[in-house]
């Protein structure tokens, strides 16, 4: 009997083996019912055995083995069983071990039949191999696809609804430091969660920008005429404040004027900066450049200190890239860094420039951004970073 065929002919008992896997299962909330526990099981295994009957020529065979198989125009079964099993709070570990079982089931349940002297048709068992690990890597796109959209979703509602208390306290602690009758210490403390709130307030604007990158088409922009100067200028007197303990050194030779967006340009001044402030070494000059170079906005930072290891490097203007990186967790430079360089990039590739970074001990660290006077119109304003 062909494998199709014992298929269809034992369905019942096939399900019936998913079903008391699926069960033993540890899921949040309530017990499931049989319906959803078999839930697109059958249509999954249909599929299976309809793949199974249609003919395949070698080279459709090796491209399906390389995961090249024709995509389906609509959802598939393994699809949406994914997306269901992300509901009903079943860790990607489990679905998959699913799959292994159903795997199981089916083969162990059709090589019984070798010891009754059926003769096993080879191809059809590769097929099924085939077939199953095309549903699985359907289902764990689907899965993945899932949560990274609930996260965005998350962080998008997160930052949202964060802005509103923050920036009460934000208002308030501002009246209590400017108060002529608070005393010394009150101002001090004023001033402290007046600090902090900017920064907390600072946090949430980067995830909602972080949401808008991975939901969208990148941060959008608003360019005008403006003078570059005086906005760098003013953020780093800020950082200044901030920090006094810092030696930060601004050279501007001229006005640079273009087609900006200033309060993004902003962003990206005071995450720079500031990232040059924590990890390099404050002791020591850091240098804050903005220029011309033909029809270009230049703007550099130079710091003194330990460089960025060179396996965290082309990450850097990447959050989830860098964080993944076992090594990155030890290596003090990178230590903190959040999503101020990310945001930073995202700007300016959406001003249709470009950023680059090197590092080493002898000559330290240098963020190079390049930016067009006037802002190209291009469709997809993301570019490469490079490195």
């Amino acid at each position: 009997m062909r494998l199709a065929d014992f298929i269809l002919e034992h369905l019942e008992p096939i399900l019936q083996a998913w079903e008391d896997f699926a069960r033993t299962l540890d899921t949040p909330g309530e017990d499931l019912d049989s319906v959803a526990l078999r839930d697109h099981a059958e249509q999954m295994l249909r599929a299976i055995v309809s793949d199974l009957r249609t003919k395949q020529t070698r080279q459709e065979q090796i491209a399906k083995a390389q995961g090249l198989a024709p995509e389906e125009e609509h959802e598939t079964a393994a699809e949406i069983h994914a997306i269901t099993r992300l509901m009903a709070g079943f860790t990607i570990d489990q679905m998959v071990s699913e799959y292994r079982a159903l795997r199981t089931s089916v083969v162990s349940q059709w090589m019984r039949q070798v010891k009754d002297g059926t003769p096993i048709n080879v191809d059809d068992m590769i097929r099924f191999h085939e077939a199953i690990d095309q549903a699985l890597a359907e289902s764990i796109a689907s899965y993945s696809r899932a949560v990274e959209a609930s996260r965005n979703v998350f962080l998008g509602i997160l930052g949202h609804d964060l802005r509103t208390p923050l920036g009460a306290i934000l208002l308030g602690a501002d009246v209590l430091r400017r108060s002529q009758e608070a005393g010394p210490k009150a101002t001090k403390v004023a001033n402290q969660i007046y600090t902090s709130v900017r920064r907390a307030s600072q946090i949430v604007g980067d995830l909602l920008d972080l949401t808008r990158c991975q939901m969208g088409p990148g941060i959008p922009v608003r360019t005008a005429a403006i003078d570059l100067t005086p906005l760098c200028q003013r953020v780093v007197e800020e950082i200044r404040t901030f920090h006094p303990e810092a030696i930060i050194l601004f050279d501007s030779k001229a006005q640079v004027q273009g087609q900006f967006d200033g309060a993004r340009m902003e962003q990206v001044f005071s995450n720079i900066v500031s990232n040059a402030v924590q990890h390099g070494d404050i002791t020591r000059p850091i240098k804050v450049e903005l220029g011309f170079q033909e029809d270009f906005a230049v703007f550099s930072v130079h710091n003194s200190g330990e460089a960025i290891p060179e396996d965290v490097l082309p990450f850097i203007f990447n959050p989830m890239g860098r964080f993944s990186q076992r090594t990155a967790a030890n290596h003090g430079p990178t230590e903190g860094l959040g999503l101020g360089l990310f945001i930073a990039s995202e700007i300016v590739a959406s001003h249709g420039g470009s950023i680059e970074v090197s590092s080493d001990t002898e000559h330290g660290t240098v963020f190079h951004v390049r930016l067009p006077i006037a802002t190209p119109l291009v469709k997809d304003k993301r570019v490469t970073h490079q490195s």
